[in-house]
């Protein structure tokens, strides 16, 4: 009889949960945003959530959980349950997150069912207005010349301009003084000001001073020039082959969220791609949301383990660590 009985109530279980991942979403959706509010990723996280909440019928609602460069919401995200009720929105720093820390709670990798890739942010290879040289060449070869004379701003340990510098600094063979600020705006404050020499920064933030001249523009990271700003080269075409940093990112679910939950997640995170004032709003951010075959958990899963396979040596090389 009690054996009947174990049978039956695993039985209701497995009817009961199949029946909720059938009707999924029944209720709102929590969004984990592990940086603050008004920033990039909560930008692309909140562009996203609005047109997959009219999909859904459900509210996805952002929460910024901010602390330790994004590992705290990312722990958070790692721990939640597995029902499709939790995901997480995280950029490149996910990936790096492996070589800066010497301890997270989480894997990258295995804590996480990838959903997508949602938006690559172009950078771009900018300096002081009054710098000397006036090409990509010319400013490669001012710093093999000057070396640590040059100041290069970053946002901090960890940010994707500091991530751009170190890449830099490696394909170059070259040591620059690196500066670190709390946060973009001020390294951009100061290099307006003629302070810091030189900064990678995404378009976001640099796009209106190049137009405008008030600083100088040499190259962008990506691996195909920019339509916003044709007229820059790519490092790789200057001969610095293979160079490519984008602010991307990504959704995740926690491990062991049901199949048919994440199959639903993608489609509709590739809905929302599509969207007409989401493709518009990422154009206004000088970017654009990724094609519909990147958006997948196959693509997101191999762009992430490739990522930090290429930052992990890169960044223990340099010695850099975040505590």
């Amino acid at each position: 009889m009690r054996k009947f009985t174990l049978i039956a109530a695993a039985l209701i279980l497995f009817t009961g949960s199949a029946v909720a991942q059938t009707n999924y979403p029944s209720q709102p959706i929590k969004m984990i945003v592990p940086f603050a509010a008004g920033g990039p990723t909560d930008t692309v996280g909140r562009l996203i959530a609005e047109p997959m909440t009219r999909m859904f019928g459900q509210q996805v609602m952002i929460e910024n959980l901010t602390g330790a460069g994004g590992t705290l919401g990312a722990a958070r995200a790692a721990k939640a349950d597995p029902d499709g009720y939790t995901l997480m929105l995280h950029h490149i720093g996910f990936a790096t997150s492996v070589g800066l820390y010497r301890k997270l709670s989480y894997d990258p990798e295995t804590s996480f069912d990838p959903i997508g890739l949602v938006t690559d942010v172009p950078m771009t290879v900018v300096s002081k207005a009054g710098l000397q040289a006036g090409s990509i060449g010319e400013l490669l070869d001012y710093i093999r010349t000057n070396k640590d004379e040059v100041t290069f701003a970053h946002a901090g340990v960890g940010s994707v301009s500091h991530l751009c510098g170190l890449l830099l600094m490696d394909a170059l063979d070259t040591k620059m003084t690196s500066v670190g600020y709390k946060g973009s705006g001020p390294a951009m404050t100061d290099l307006l000001g003629g302070q810091i020499d030189l900064t990678c920064d995404q378009t976001t933030n640099t796009t209106n001073h190049i137009r405008s001249g008030k600083i100088k523009a040499f190259a962008v990271t990506t691996r195909e020039r920019l339509s916003s700003l044709p007229d820059l080269p790519t490092l790789d075409e200057v001969g610095l082959k293979g160079f490519e940093v984008t602010a991307w990112h990504a959704l995740y679910a926690p491990k062991g969220t049901p199949r048919e939950v994440v199959d639903k997640l993608v489609v509709a995170l590739q809905a929302a791609l599509k969207e007409p004032k989401v493709v518009e709003r990422f154009a206004d951010l000088a970017t654009e949301p990724v094609s519909q075959e990147r958006a997948t958990p196959a693509a997101l899963k191999q762009h992430l383990g490739a990522e930090i396979a290429k930052w992990k040596p890169i960044i223990q090389a340099a010695g850099v660590y975040a505590e």
